[in-house]
C-alpha cells in the first residue's frame, strides 16, 4: 500500500483525535491533574455510533452561566459530556414532592392535572426570562423517605412502592418531561438505596437526587440533626450512574445533590466528574431573599463542582414580609442555575 499524502495523514489523525475524545476520559476527582485530552479544542465530540456534541457550543453556554464570576472560581475544566446531555443545553424546571404527603411539596399537594398545568406555567415563565436556553419540565419524586422511627430494617428510611414511581414516569412522559428519583437514606447507604432503583435509572428519562440533610452517619435520628455526605458517598452515586450509562449506552445522567450548609457536603473538591454524569449542587434552603442569596454564595458558589441548582418554596419563601425569587432575579446569580426546583 503506497504511503498516504501529507494532507490525508492530517485528516486521518484529526478524525482519530475526535473519535478518542468522544470516548470520554472517565470519572476523575477535581484534585487530579486534568488529562490533556479533556482540554483539546474541537468542534465536536463523537461516539462510535456517529452522534456528536458540539464542544464550541458547550463552552459558550458554560461561559454564559459563569459570565459574572469575577474571581474565576468556576474556571475549573470538567470533561465534556457524552452526546445527548441535558445540561447546559437545556434548563430543568422541576416540581418536588411525594404522592403520599401534601406537606413534602407541590408534586403531592395538587391533583394531577392542576399540578401539571402549574408546572407548565412555571416553565413558560423561565422560557420568557431566558429564551437562550430551552426548558424541560421535570417531576422530582422522593422515592426513599427518611423516617423518625427505625422501621423493619432499622435504617430509618422507607422505600416508596414501585407503582408510584411508575405513575410519576407516566406523568412525565405525558408532558415530554424527565424524572428525578430522590433518596433520603436515613441510616442506610447511598450504594444500597441507589442500587435498589437501578431498573428505573436504566430508563433514558430518569435521573437521580440525593439528600445529605437526611444522611445520618453515627446513629442519629433523621430530622433531629442536619445530616452529611462526604465526597466518597457522592462518588458512590456517580460510579453507579456512570456504569448504568456505559452498560446501557445511554446519554448522561443528572445527579442532583441538595445542600444548604457547608457541613452537608464534605471534601467537595474530591467529587468525581465524568462524561457519563452531570452533577448539580442544588441550593435547598428556604427563607427571605437575603438569607437565600448568602446561602447560595456560601454553600454553592464558593465550592464549585459542575452545575448549580436553586430551590423555591411556595410557602416558606412567601411567609411574612418575604416573597419568592422571580426567574429574572435568579438569573442574576453566579453561576446561573440550570436546575430550578419548586416545592
Amino acid at each position: 500500500m503506497p504511503p498516504m499524502k501529507k494532507s490525508y495523514r492530517i485528516l486521518f489523525y484529526l478524525s482519530l483525535l475526535i473519535l478518542i475524545t468522544g470516548l470520554g476520559v472517565g470519572c476523575q476527582n477535581k484534585t487530579e491533574p486534568q488529562k490533556k485530552i479533556a482540554a483539546v479544542k474541537t468542534t465536536a465530540v463523537s461516539k462510535p455510533d456517529g452522534t456528536i456534541i458540539d464542544t464550541i457550543d458547550y463552552d459558550n453556554r458554560i461561559a454564559a452561566l459563569h459570565v459574572n464570576d469575577s474571581l474565576g472560581r468556576w474556571k475549573n475544566k470538567t470533561p465534556y459530556p457524552l452526546p445527548g446531555a441535558v445540561l447546559p443545553f437545556k434548563r430543568v424546571v422541576a416540581f418536588y414532592g411525594n404522592l403520599f404527603s401534601k406537606r413534602m411539596g407541590i408534586l403531592g399537594q395538587l391533583p394531577k392535572q392542576q399540578m401539571l398545568d402549574q408546572l407548565r406555567e412555571e416553565t413558560e415563565q423561565w422560557s420568557i426570562a431566558d429564551p437562550t436556553i430551552p426548558v424541560v419540565p421535570a417531576l422530582h419524586y422522593v422515592a426513599v423517605t427518611a423516617q423518625g422511627k427505625p422501621g423493619k430494617q432499622n435504617k430509618y428510611r422507607q422505600r416508596m412502592p414501585f407503582r408510584q414511581i411508575d405513575t410519576i414516569v407516566s406523568w412525565a412522559k405525558s408532558i415530554n418531561g424527565i424524572v428525578f428519583l430522590d433518596v433520603q437514606i436515613g441510616q442506610s447507604t447511598i450504594k444500597e438505596e441507589v442500587a435498589a432503583l437501578e431498573k428505573y435509572l436504566k430508563l433514558p428519562t430518569v435521573h437521580l437526587g440525593i439528600d445529605p440533610e437526611f444522611a445520618m452517619k453515627i446513629g442519629e435520628v433523621p430530622g433531629r440533626k442536619i445530616g452529611t455526605l462526604s465526597a466518597s458517598d457522592i462518588n458512590d452515586a456517580v460510579d453507579i450512574l456512570a456504569k448504568i450509562v456505559k452498560d446501557n449506552k445511554l446519554s448522561p445522567k443528572i445527579l442532583v445533590v441538595h445542600r444548604f450548609t457547608r457541613g452537608m457536603v464534605t471534601d467537595y473538591e474530591k467529587i468525581k466528574t465524568c462524561p457519563e454524569v452531570q452533577i448539580v449542587m442544588h441550593m435547598d434552603g428556604w427563607g427571605g431573599k437575603a438569607l437565600k442569596r448568602s446561602t447560595y454564595q456560601m454553600a454553592i458558589y464558593k465550592e464549585p463542582v459542575q452545575f448549580t441548582g436553586f430551590k423555591l418554596f411556595y410557602k416558606h419563601d412567601n411567609k411574612g414580609n418575604h416573597s419568592m425569587f422571580t426567574p429574572q432575579e435568579i438569573l442574576k446569580f453566579t453561576p446561573k442555575p440550570v436546575y430550578i426546583q419548586y416545592q
